[in-house]
């Protein structure tokens, strides 16, 4: 079923309108920067190799970005659902191969900017870098956090913190997201699961 513009737009222009503090006129002139996007489960967005050409706004569903060693296990990096932008960060703002992919994990509606007009967005949009730096430095926290939980605490520890900070992971993701994300096997989190 097609969507009208109003209706593509209505979550973004929320968000605009929360953390822009900006006109209806410019909420809509921001918004029509934006594609829109229907994806499949597991779709991928971006492959490893290739340069990654759009930053995302999450209207509806939930995106991964991931590694890939040579034996083909995966590395889960990021992970992102409603009302929240996100991309392949190294790749999309220095525009060079990615060591990554984006893959949406459920079938999801995205919005989504090209390179070059999330960048005059940037220079022209009044407030849109403030809220872009914002963003980039709490989902830089999240990850140095992130990353010294997989140094310092135990399995339980990791679980259980992800159980408390973002519980919409262990609930919406498959197990074998989860537990690459924690950095565990799948039975481990199995077993966690289980003396919950």
């Amino acid at each position: 079923m097609s969507k009208t513009p109003d209706e593509v737009y209505l979550i973004l222009k929320e968000y605009c309108r929360t953390k822009l503090r900006v006109s209806q006129e410019d909420s809509e002139f921001f918004c029509c920067k934006f594609k829109f996007k229907r994806t499949k489960r597991n779709e991928l967005l971006l492959s490893a190799g290739d340069v990654c050409p759009h930053m995302y706004f999450i209207n509806k569903g939930c995106l991964r970005v991931y590694m890939m060693d040579r034996d083909g296990r995966e590395a889960t990096r990021f992970v992102m659902m409603e009302s929240r932008f996100g991309t392949a960060f190294p790749s999309f703002i220095l525009q060079e191969p990615s060591l990554a992919y984006i893959q949406s994990v459920e079938p999801s509606e995205l919005l989504y900017i090209n390179f070059s007009e999330f960048n005059n967005l940037l220079n022209t949009f009044p407030g849109w870098e403030r809220v872009y730096r914002i963003n980039l430095e709490k989902d830089y926290i999240a990850s140095i956090k992130r990353i010294e939980s997989l140094i310092t605490m135990d399995a339980k520890e990791r679980y259980e913190m992800l159980l408390a900070t973002e519980p919409q992971l262990i609930q919406r993701l498959p197990s074998k997201i989860v537990a690459d994300y924690l950095g565990i096997s799948q039975e481990t989190l199995s077993r966690l699961k289980s003396k919950k």
